[in-house]
């Protein structure tokens, strides 16, 4: 029974948290892989793109309460990410048009180009807060939980409570649905064969007709369906403040660089390895070792290695790791 408990309080505090987490990462490092891949720069604007869209989620959300249109059980969100998504993309292939382009077309270094996003953040940083203010904003409506921790102890009579919220099963199950179709679409169709073929070799593929404004129009518009889904359901899961969106930009850049930047599937596992790293690490062991261990050996201290303070450590320091002993990653970079 005690290994049982032991299990539902791993399950509860890191398996789940850390699933839920390492989805919203992985679309935000299929963005920065795909961007990296085809276009060839480290996009730094990442985290504020994901807040750019998600800010646009937030006051349709509160648009649509206002009228009374609800998702029933469901957030409301859901209903936005259509209108969150165009707006996004629409903003992409603006900044592309003013900016990127520019530098694409004077074939600019990539360090160049990084230092360009750089500004784009920090310009996208700005929209952001005037448009939106600074503030903590919680968007998340319908049911909480699909599993409640008092009923799970009564149904199972368990000392450990497993508690599942919907805005866990709802961006794991829409990671997995949207990470499926962009996979489908990049090894399926031909558009996606073609911006595969301009990532392995550009001179190449214009050689063979590929259009190069269409492949460059088609990354932008994925990654701002990637970018959006991942800032909405992390906004959801925790809750909208567009600073905490830039601070995500260092474990979703390791997570593109630990599965290989430029692998989308690697970028995709990425986004798992530095969330079940940062959460696994951060988290105190004090009372599942109490479960498991005999009762003369039970610790006295929280049996934690390092405190969540100091969660993105974490992932700076697999970045650093990776980059000195396998800098192509968990798989082979530049691979689409």
């Amino acid at each position: 029974m005690d290994f049982i408990n032991a299990i539902i309080l791993l399950l509860n505090y890191t398996v789940l948290p850390a699933l839920t987490y390492g989805s919203q990462l992985a679309l935000g490092a299929i963005f920065v892989t795909l961007i990296y891949g085809i276009l060839r720069f480290a996009n730094f604007a990442t985290g504020d793109m994901m807040s750019f869209g998600t800010m646009f989620a937030v006051l349709l959300t509160y648009y649509f309460q206002s009228k009374g249109i609800s998702f029933g059980v469901l957030p409301t969100a859901l209903l936005t990410i259509p209108f969150a998504v165009f707006m996004m993309i629409f903003y992409m292939l603006v900044i592309d048009k003013l900016v990127f382009s520019y530098y694409r077309f004077k074939k600019s270094p990539p360090v160049q180009l990084a230092m360009v996003s750089i500004g784009v953040m920090f310009v996208t940083q700005a929209l952001v807060r005037i448009i939106i203010g600074p503030f903590d904003r919680r968007f998340f409506d319908g049911e909480k939980f699909i599993i409640k921790a008092i009923e799970f102890k009564e149904m199972t009579g368990l000392n450990e409570g497993l508690t599942i919220k919907s805005t866990q099963v709802i961006t794991i199950l829409i990671t997995i649905i949207v990470v499926s179709i962009v996979f489908w679409f990049l090894n399926k169709t031909k558009t996606g064969k073609s911006m595969r073929a301009y990532s392995d070799n550009e001179d190449l593929a214009l050689l063979s007709g590929i259009d190069p404004k269409k492949v460059v129009m088609i990354t932008w518009m994925i990654g701002g369906l990637l970018a959006t889904i991942g800032g909405i359901l992390y906004g959801l899961d925790k809750s909208y403040k567009p600073f905490v969106y830039f601070n995500n930009m260092l474990p979703i850049f390791a997570a593109a660089i630990v599965g290989g930047i430029g692998n989308p599937f690697g970028a995709f596992l990425g986004g798992y390895v530095i969330a079940f790293a940062e959460i696994l690490i951060t988290y105190a062991y004090k009372k599942f070792l109490t479960y498991v261990l005999p009762e003369f050996l039970e610790p006295d201290s929280l049996m934690q290695l390092l405190s969540t303070d100091y969660k993105f450590a974490v992932s700076f320091s697999i970045l650093v790791i990776v980059l000195l002993f396998r800098p192509t990653g968990i798989f082979k970079g530049r691979v689409l």
